[in-house]
């Protein structure tokens, strides 16, 4: 398995859905960021703010990071 060292932070967990189809969110807010080591088969897609991963009973996460967007792009392509 292959992994990749990022410093997240600030994240929004996507739960599911709800009887309108609508997403329950959980956000949640941290001061700074922190490194981790993420498995690269985790990671679904990038934007310039978020990092979007796969968790546990299929919930998704958004995650702030703090790497630059190019440099991330060229790592994981």
């Amino acid at each position: 398995m292959e992994f990749i060292e990022l410093t997240l932070g600030s994240h929004i967990i996507v739960h599911g859905y709800d009887n309108d189809n609508k997403e329950i969110t959980e956000h949640i807010t941290l001061d700074g960021f922190s490194k981790k080591v993420v498995a690269v088969s985790r990671i679904k897609s990038v934007s310039e703010k978020y990092i979007l991963t796969d968790y546990i009973d299929g919930r998704w996460i958004y995650w702030e990071y703090e790497e630059a967007f190019e440099d991330l792009k060229k790592t994981l392509v």
